[in-house]
């Protein structure tokens, strides 16, 4: 066999495809602007994308690390670069052959300081329900009084000034407008007349009358369902779509909109046919998107649940839970998910919930929240599905038959209500699941991920075949995703950690050791080594580890939180973190780099457009944010010497070899990934093997479980039959002829354990 690479770079002057090939995620910060994002771009076209895919880019909070608490919809970021950057960065991807992709966010706006940044919102404080901006923003103000709600003071009792010739009201450093003709009232006059109430944070919890983002009070929900306020939102972006800087458009967070459906009508009204757009949505194992909607797909958590699942051995994934349950005391995964779901609906969300209920009515207060609580997705959409049966009667068991009908008719009666239960379903489940109950559930945290199912993470060849034909025929070009700037732990450290799964009696030791060292906390115990595992010899480990545990600690809130951090317990957190890297035994090692090339393997061949996060064509190991949202590494000279010809000789470059082949391979020959064939091994170890062919001529074979496979003895005589025709790699050493026909898998996979075909005649 001789080394060389099959797959030369992509050529400049390959036409740019309306549906992307595939898209590179860059986060862009003050620190990694336009000009930095413009600078990688001739290593990005080389690598093989076709679409740059940007964070937020409009006016923000200043100093903002991500963008999505966005103060102005007509700016686009100073500190990026500005429109010119913004306009530049387009050129210069263009010349390349590359588009962008913004994301763009919807839902909601930030409450900053100085609060005048938001000028919609600064002019409702100012002029009240009269203000031109009002329809902006959902507010209560009965609920309030006749005021917002402002729970941005540190302290309950902070004292304030008034600046009549400003017009100002201030406290500390902050800064509120005075309603006209109140400067010269007494303070406290003063004060009880304006349109707000400025207000210690705590009382947030309880008495906020205004929507907001999930939990977080500085994020206040916009009302994008009003056309004057869908069009003076979205201006900017519209004119940069007609402008062709941008290509495509990712929602964020579509779920916390009042109506998902009739907003994705008017977007793609305003953008036209040929502007790619998926939605940020999670998806429950087995719900659809909707079928009405007008766009590509999701993001593709949805696709992540199955590469994932399909690497995650289920008999493993059992015993570990027992284990876990037995030296934690944390009960199964349905009651920790629904303990957590009442402990987060009865009070960080408790605002929202007295909303609704005083909507309902006290004779259908219960059902309200019942029903929040027993939902198995995130929200339910007028003229679909609504409550199953399994929810009702959750529901009705604790709060009576009539009580929950009651309120399913006021659903179908009543839209505004229907909008509003909506809406904070989607907060519940996201804050209830992704933020508390992923963190207490511990067995195997490679399956504690957005969109993820903790209580039975495997998923079968089968399964993952069923999906697949399904999303090839019904949305071809939705995302696909593995690591993103949300996910809990990326890919590769959800490779390392599900090799436990294939060793659960290993795995449980090695925790029930860290667990002695550490002492009090057993949950957290399985967090710490898990994490350790997953994360092995990075630069900066220490440090990164243990604010991933402080963060683990807080979201789970068994014993101290964001809002009532216990320090002296969290001194003691230090304690968890190894003071030498852990590593993987060999043996689970050589498991891992069979999950970490053959996740990318499928992600990279599956049916959709796939997405590579910053830094995440390498070995790329991190954990939840801000961790994931380090500065991005290029690995630019690795790339350079692959296709000098140079032999990988570590994972990385062997990741980085197979991702660049397949990017550059759907980039300029599309045609090989269309449709979807699965293909089934023969012999005793044909469980271990997940093989499939895109008719266009592709075929991707992948290793799985192959920890369990080693243990049995290896492939033993295992063959897979190939397509009609004759099989190159995609990559990497040729054989010495062409694959044909019935090929032993020792043979196909005598190097690695994934292989890319290509037919060559």
């Amino acid at each position: 066999m001789s080394q060389r690479n099959s797959i030369s770079p992509s050529e400049s002057d390959v036409p740019t495809p309306v549906v992307p090939a595939s898209t590179y995620r860059l986060q862009l910060t003050p620190e990694f602007p336009f000009a930095a994002a413009a600078a990688a771009v001739p290593y990005l076209a080389s690598l093989g994308v076709s679409h740059l895919h940007l964070s937020p880019v409009l006016e923000a909070v200043p100093g903002s690390a991500h963008g999505y608490d966005v103060t102005d919809h007509g700016r686009v970021r100073e500190e990026l670069g500005g429109e010119r950057g913004l306009r530049a960065l387009a050129a210069a991807a263009r010349e390349r052959g590359l588009a962008l992709v913004l994301d763009i966010v919807p839902n909601h706006m930030a409450l900053p300081s100085p609060l005048r940044l938001n000028r919609p919102l600064w002019e409702v404080l100012r002029e009240g329900p009269e203000s031109p901006y009002a329809r902006w923003f959902d507010i209560d103000w009965e609920a309030g009084g006749g005021q917002v709600l402002l729970p941005v003071l540190a302290e309950p009792d902070e004292p304030f000034t008034v600046d009549a010739a400003a017009g100002l009201l201030r406290c500390g450093d902050r800064e509120f407008p005075l309603r006209a003709g109140t400067a010269e009232l007494p303070l406290p006059r003063l004060l009880a007349a304006q349109w707000y109430r400025p207000a210690w944070w705590r009382e947030a919890r309880t008495a906020l009358n205004y929507r907001r983002f999930f939990t977080i009070s500085d994020l206040i929900g916009v009302r994008v369902e009003d056309p004057d306020v869908f069009a003076a939102t979205h201006a900017k972006v519209l004119e940069l779509v007609r402008d062709g800087v941008v290509a495509g458009l990712r929602i964020d967070h579509v779920d916390g909109l009042a109506d998902p459906e009739e907003y994705l009508r008017r977007l793609r009204k305003a953008v036209g046919a040929d502007c790619w757009v998926v939605v940020e949505k999670i998806l429950a194992r087995d719900e659809r998107l909707p079928s009405a909607w007008p766009v590509a797909g999701t993001t593709g958590y949805d696709a992540l649940h199955r590469v994932d699942g399909v690497f995650t051995d289920a008999a493993g994934a059992r015993e570990l839970a027992r284990a876990y349950g037995r030296s934690t005391g944390v009960p199964g995964w349905e009651e920790t998910a629904s303990t957590a779901a009442r402990e987060v609906l009865t009070g960080d969300l408790a605002a929202e919930l007295g909303t609704l209920e005083r909507r309902a009515g006290p004779e259908r207060a219960a059902a309200v929240r019942e029903l929040l609580i027993a939902s198995p997705v995130y929200r339910t959409y007028p003229g679909g599905p609504g409550p199953d049966a399994r929810t009702r009667d959750r529901a009705a068991a604790r709060a009576g038959t009539a009580a929950v009908d009651g309120v399913l008719d006021l659903l179908e009666r009543d839209p505004a209500f229907a909008a509003r239960f909506a809406q904070t379903s989607a907060a519940l489940r996201a804050k209830s699941l992704e933020d508390r109950a992923f963190y207490r559930w511990a067995p195997l945290l490679s399956a504690t991920e957005v969109g993820g199912d903790p209580g039975a993470p495997a998923v079968s060849v089968a399964e993952f075949h069923a999906y697949c034909t399904e999303r090839e025929r019904d949305l071809p070009d939705a995302g696909t995703v593995l690591s993103t700037h949300d996910t809990k732990r990326s890919a590769d450290v959800r490779a390392r950690i599900a090799v436990l799964a294939q060793a659960p009696a290993a795995g449980a030791d090695a925790v029930r050791e860290a667990g002695a060292a550490g002492g009090r906390d057993p949950q957290l115990a399985w967090v710490a080594r898990q994490s350790a595992l997953g994360l092995g010899d990075v630069p900066e480990r220490g440090p990164r580890l243990a604010a991933a545990l402080v963060k683990a600690a807080r979201e789970a809130a068994l014993h101290t939180s964001w809002t009532d951090p216990d320090p002296a317990y969290e001194a003691g957190l230090a304690d968890l973190v190894p003071p030498v890297p852990v590593e993987l035994p060999p043996a689970l090692a050589e498991a891992a780099r069979a999950n970490v090339l053959g996740m990318a393997l499928l992600h990279l061949t599956m049916p959709g457009v796939p997405e590579v996060y910053q830094g995440s064509e390498y070995e790329y190991r991190a954990l939840v944010d801000p961790d994931n949202r380090r500065p991005a590494a290029f690995p630019r000279e690795a790339l350079a010497a692959l296709d000098a010809g140079t032999a990988p000789a570590a994972l990385g470059e062997e990741k980085l070899a197979l991702t660049a082949a397949l990017l550059r391979l759907r980039r300029t020959r599309p045609a090989l990934f269309r449709g979807y064939a699965p293909l089934t091994a023969r012999g005793p170890a044909s469980d271990h093997c997940l093989a499939y062919a895109r008719p266009g001529g592709l075929v991707a074979v992948a290793t799985r479980l192959s920890h369990r496979l080693a243990e049995a003895g290896g492939w033993r005589g295992t063959a897979l039959s190939l397509p009609p025709g004759r099989w190159l790699p995609a990559h990497g050493p040729r054989p010495s002829a062409p694959y044909e026909g019935e090929v032993p898998l020792t043979r196909l996979l005598s190097t690695a354990p994934v292989a890319a075909l290509v037919r060559a005649g």
